[in-house]
């Protein structure tokens, strides 16, 4: 809703406004303690019918925002809402101070009210407060959007959360399933002995993932700095340092595109775990998905954007090159030539540019193969040039033991063993650093002090990255990542005038 549309209201609420200053009265009052939640009432009060009610005298003191308002002579009714539900409040002139009452005309919705009284029920049964004080709390300057029944506009949602929470509901609980998701991750990983830590945001080497970096810079130190692409590299650290069982949700940044799954800034869990390799991981992660449905819907079956998903049967596992074959539908020759890559890329509409055969390979997975993966699935194994920070197998040195979890055609997890030999790790990062001369601005920079690190020496270890935003996206069935931040990046918005 832009400022035209509602400045005629805007405008006769700040004349209320200064009216009520001008009487003395505070629009914005510095204390208000409620003596219970809604829910709390309305706890108290469901099973006690209107006599009971009567009977018991039920007094409380409640805080929201008012959500309707209907005036009917020398009474009004309207409704609250605070953090935990809704009531009806009455109000009738007889039962309020006379000057509260004459204040009722200043009340427009969206105000927030402290109101305390009686609880009783209406001829239709409805719980309700029938009101002995009613005291404005803070005065709304802005109406809520579309007669309080919906904020639509997409942009505007997003830019304007704080109208969306209100106008929409079911807002409010994709939030609070967040929430709980959240808890039950830490639960899940508390339970089996990992710790939770927190490792730096700005770096002096971006590391962990192949992502171009946001860069800041330090005044102090007259030094440029990174925000953290991942945690991995600073986790593992941490292993070297005897923590075997480490885990971190966090906040990572990088400089990419935005789209229904992509925020520049966006939550991931990371855990990571001594003595245990890329299998153990997989058994692993059935177990947490399987607990966090359980937790959080209370069964192992889900729907996400039209199609059913079944947690509970045993996961499809596909190696990365079948994947292409079986499921992309990709020729097999393709695995081995890059000129037949990047034909097939050129064929499919896929942009080229100077990517080596992997890069190509990688575009063509993600172009045709994880759009089609729908019910649970492990793709292993993948090419070692595509994973500088993973071991690989004893059997193949040329295969990766990594693996990615893709459901809903989305990935959520990329895991593997991590590379622990120093001087294979630093081989992997020359490399990269060939790849970043050659223009690669994704590929990994060298960090010598990780490499120091590895020199003391990390036991086998398995790690761990779970995207908590496309986690959030498969259980509240959303369909964009947006939906599931409360303040999505988006363009810098025209100043009001």
């Amino acid at each position: 809703m832009s400022v035209e549309d509602h400045s005629d209201q805007v405008l006769q609420r700040r004349v209320k406004l200064e009216k009520l200053r001008a009487e003395g009265v505070s629009p914005y009052v510095n204390r208000f303690k409620p003596l219970s939640t809604i829910a709390e009432v309305r706890n108290r009060c469901e099973a006690l019918d209107g006599p009971a009610l009567e009977s018991a005298g039920v007094d409380c003191a409640v805080g929201g925002r008012l959500m309707s308002l209907r005036r009917h002579g020398k009474v009004t009714f309207g409704h609250i809402r605070d953090g935990t539900g809704e009531i009806q409040i009455y109000l009738r002139r007889d039962a309020l101070p006379p000057e509260e009452y004459g204040r009722l005309s200043a009340f427009d919705i969206g105000d927030f009210l402290g109101v305390s009284g009686t609880i009783f029920r209406t001829r239709t049964g409805e719980l309700t407060v029938a009101a002995t004080q009613a005291q404005l709390l803070a005065k709304a300057l802005r109406p809520l959007p579309e007669k309080w029944h919906g904020l639509r506009d997409v942009e505007s949602r997003y830019r304007q959360r704080y109208v969306d929470l209100v106008a929409n509901p079911q807002v409010r609980e994709i939030f609070l399933l967040r929430s709980r998701i959240i808890q039950a991750i830490r639960d899940f990983l508390n339970a089996r002995g990992f710790l939770e830590v927190e490792t730096p945001m700005m770096q002096s080497v971006a590391g962990g993932a192949a992502a171009k970096p946001f860069i800041t810079h330090h005044s102090a130190l007259g030094m440029d700095l990174y925000l953290r692409i991942a945690p991995e590299l600073f986790l593992k650290r941490l292993v070297v340092g005897g923590l075997d069982r480490v885990y971190e949700l966090n906040r990572s940044f990088r400089n990419e595109g935005i789209s229904t799954r992509h925020n520049p800034e966006f939550t991931m869990l990371e855990f990571y775990m001594a003595y245990a390799d890329y299998t153990d991981l997989m058994t692993m992660t059935e177990e947490l998905f399987r607990y966090l449905a359980m937790t959080i819907l209370g069964r192992l079956n889900l729907t996400y954007q039209g199609s059913d998903i079944d947690l509970a049967q045993p996961w499809a596992r596909y190696t990365f090159e079948d994947a292409l074959v079986r499921v992309g539908g990709l020729d097999p020759a393709v695995l081995d030539s890059r000129d037949r890559a990047r034909d097939a890329a050129h064929s499919l509409g896929v942009s080229v540019g100077k990517d080596d055969h992997f890069k190509l390979l990688d575009k063509l997975f993600e172009h045709l193969v994880e759009p089609r993966l729908i019910e649970p699935t492990f793709v292993v194994d993948f090419p070692v040039a595509m994973c500088p920070l993973a071991k690989t197998r004893p059997d193949d040195p040329a295969t990766a033991e990594r693996f990615e979890v893709f459901i809903g055609g989305r990935e959520l997890v990329n895991a593997y063993t991590e590379l622990n030999d120093p001087v294979e790790q630093l081989r992997r990062f020359e490399e990269q650093m060939a790849c970043r001369e050659a223009g690669d601005e994704e590929a990994h920079m060298m960090d010598w002090d990780y490499i120091r690190a590895l020199e003391y020496g990390m036991p086998p270890t398995a790690g761990e990255g779970v995207g908590v935003d496309r986690l959030v996206m498969l259980f509240t069935d959303s369909a964009s990542i947006r939906e599931v931040i409360l303040f999505p990046l988006l363009k810098r918005e025209q100043p009001e005038k």
